[in-house]
């Protein structure tokens, strides 16, 4: 049952798929200089969304450092930090807490 508007979940396709679009859409640029058209048709022959090779391609020349942007290699460690970051955060929060509670538990006064 799907609803209107829903989105899907998005397809994983094979690395060894990914790789193969990115460097068929490569050829064909460098062979006939074509940037336009190149994308959409490559992606009808191997059954795949445009977008999603057109995103694959692009990363790719980031990567390669034909296009500025951040490397995947880069925004994975990004992501590493920021997950880092979260968790130190977190604990920084539980040992905040837990001084406080031990702070008035030795304080002497009367509890209210």
């Amino acid at each position: 049952m799907t609803t209107s508007g829903a989105r899907r979940r998005p397809q994983k396709y094979p690395e060894e798929l990914r790789e193969r679009g990115v460097r068929m859409v490569l050829e064909v640029r460098a062979e006939t200089g074509e940037r336009h058209g190149a994308v959409t048709r490559i992606a009808k022959q191997l059954g795949v969304g445009a977008e999603s090779l057109r995103n694959w391609v692009n990363q790719a020349e980031v990567d390669s450092g034909r296009r500025p942007g951040t490397s995947s290699a880069d925004g994975q460690r990004i992501a590493e930090l920021e997950r880092e970051v979260r968790e130190l955060r977190r604990a920084n929060d539980i040992l905040k807490a837990a001084s406080i509670f031990f702070a008035t538990e030795l304080d002497g006064r009367p509890k209210r």
